[in-house]
């Protein structure tokens, strides 16, 4: 919600080349209320004063010596920072309204003044510019959240691959279909096996030596999309040594609760 006092508070800029206009807006905005209003009776200033200001309102009389309203619009178009272009229209004629819509004005008065209407008119656009202004100012906001929580997960992660990578003899990831991504650790080469000649490679692909009850068994846990800690699992090696290992792992979801597959690591514990 905005406020009345953030409506008096905003900023307002009267351009018009006739003085006795200038006046008498001054005079209402004042009476109203509004606390933060100019005037100029320059339209070729306009553009450069906005830059400078950022007015939350513009009252831009169309006929105009030299640059008129028209003009005067096209030239904000083209410099301002904000896609929002906050002007209210003063115009006697009537066929200058639509075309004045067209080129980027929010609304319009009608000359003579009708000062309930003036007030009417400035008060409510103040109010949409003004919510305008918040929610861009929020989405920014979120933005920035946004990216700020992304970096912190992205090295968050770095730092939970790094230490699980040192706490354990090899890191493993697979994707949905179980083809391992990622694997790494000392005890690759301990078992002669090359990481990069599992990457691609499933995890249900025979290799020999493994006891394939317990391996079975692992397959139904990680299809259940269950998390596994400690899993025993026995290898016999060609010259008949055998090696125990326990395998950890969970499944990866996305914020969709989508599967992208698992992680986990490995370590050696025995060996006879």
């Amino acid at each position: 919600m905005i406020t009345k006092s953030e409506i008096l508070h905003a900023k307002i800029l009267i351009v018009d080349d006739q003085e006795p206009n200038v006046l008498l807006l001054e005079q209402l905005l004042g009476d109203s209320g509004y606390v933060s209003v100019s005037s100029t009776m320059n339209p070729q200033e306009v553009g450069s004063l906005h830059l400078k200001n950022c007015y939350d309102l513009i009252l831009l009389d169309l006929q105009m010596p030299v640059m008129d309203g028209f003009q005067v619009m096209e030239d904000l178009k083209a410099n301002s920072k904000d896609a929002y272009l906050p002007v209210l229209v003063l115009t006697a004629q009537p066929g200058h309204k639509l075309r004045a819509l067209q080129t980027g004005a929010k609304d319009f008065i009608s000359k003579p003044f009708d000062l309930v209407e003036v007030k009417t008119r400035i008060h409510n656009m103040l109010e949409v510019r003004l919510l305008h202004k918040k929610l861009e100012n929020y989405n920014t906001r979120l933005e920035q959240t946004v990216l700020e929580r992304t970096a912190e997960l992205r090295e968050s992660e770095a730092r939970y691959r790094s230490l699980t990578e040192l706490a354990s003899d090899w890191y493993w990831e697979q994707d949905q279909n179980g083809a391992y991504t990622k694997v790494s650790g000392p005890a690759l080469e301990m078992l002669g096996i090359q990481a990069n000649a599992l990457v691609g490679v499933t995890a249900d692909v025979q290799t020999s030596g493994w006891d394939e009850s317990e391996r079975e068994a692992l397959r139904a846990i990680i299809a259940a999309r269950q998390p596994f800690l400690d899993f025993v699992i026995h290898r016999i090696n060609p010259d008949g040594s055998r090696q125990q290992f326990r395998v950890s792992g969970e499944p990866m979801f996305n914020q969709s609760s989508r599967f992208l597959g698992y992680r986990g690591i490995g370590v050696e514990f025995s060996t006879t």
